[in-house]
């Protein structure tokens, strides 16, 4: 039998954002049950109403670290075949590619549907969640690189929903990196240009990482650019709905084996300021 874990990652320090725990706890109840996966959580070290320390460039370096380890000796013990995965911010979906990439000889695919590439370094950044897809090259920062033990082949990565960055050393990476990209324009309508590429390379196994950030923020509220305080940020939003991704992720398990999907970056705002109000009634602390 096909082995499938789902990985419940609550992590939150890649984004520098208390918040993402929550959102990945929702998810995770949220997802349709399977009563023959294993289910597992990743012990991720709370928010102490601190700030974050910043350690050789990256924020809370250690506790992502920590993290990391934990996530992969859960992935090793089992052993999966599949994995589903659970964020929390996007770093979580450094485990769980690794370990399949090793395990699928480096022959894994991933489709890396996001508005930004997370290709990114500590000179540009300081945020984990901006540098997981590098890590996985072998790239990224190079501690975290380190960690992959079989780094993904370029040519087997492709990015969807991807908009431009508003970082030119950034998107000097990503044109460097030579991977294969389809806007939200290319995908609005069609599916073709990911089929393409999944044929082109004899993809058998793919991994999806979907950050919740790919969707417009006019069709899906629960995304960091809806918080209801402004925030200070330059960074390109996403342009897609759930009816395109939906259709996407349907074509592309047509054509070869989804092995990993990674939902990621979930913020639900008003639930968030529901769990708020409710901590806040006497009747529930007495």
């Amino acid at each position: 039998m096909t082995k499938t874990l789902r990985l419940l990652m609550p992590q939150w320090q890649g984004g520098t954002g208390p918040d993402y725990s929550f959102g990945a706890k929702l998810l995770a109840w949220l997802a349709p049950p399977d009563e023959n996966a294993k289910t597992v959580e990743v012990p991720v070290e709370p928010y102490d109403h601190k700030g974050l320390q910043v350690e050789n460039g990256m924020n809370a370096r250690s506790a992502l670290l920590r993290q990391l380890r934990s996530a992969t000796k859960i992935i090793e013990a089992y052993q999966p075949d599949r994995i589903i995965t659970f964020g929390g911010d996007c770093l979580v979906s450094q485990a769980p590619i690794s370990y399949l990439n090793e395990k699928y000889c480096g022959r894994l695919g991933v489709l890396w549907l996001d508005a930004h590439p997370d290709i990114s370094t500590t000179e540009i950044f300081p945020n984990g969640n901006s540098m997981v897809l590098g890590n996985l090259l072998g790239q990224g920062d190079q501690e975290f690189a380190n960690k992959v033990k079989v780094p993904l082949d370029p040519n087997l990565v492709m990015f969807g929903g991807l908009q431009k960055s508003t970082n030119s050393q950034e998107e000097i990476i990503v044109v460097q990196s030579g991977i294969r990209r389809a806007g939200p324009r290319d995908l609005a309508e069609t599916s073709s240009p990911v089929i393409d590429w999944l044929r082109e390379n004899n993809i058998q196994q793919i991994a999806i990482h979907i950050d919740l950030d790919v969707l417009s923020p006019q069709l899906f509220h629960s995304n960091v650019f809806e918080k209801p305080e402004p925030i200070s940020t330059d960074c390109s939003k996403g342009e897609m709905s759930f009816a395109q991704l939906a259709r996407l992720v349907s074509d592309v398990s047509q054509n070869t084996n989804i092995v990993a999907l990674t939902i990621s970056e979930h913020l639900p705002w008003d639930m968030m300021d529901l769990h708020d109000f409710l901590a806040s009634l006497p009747i529930f602390n007495q």
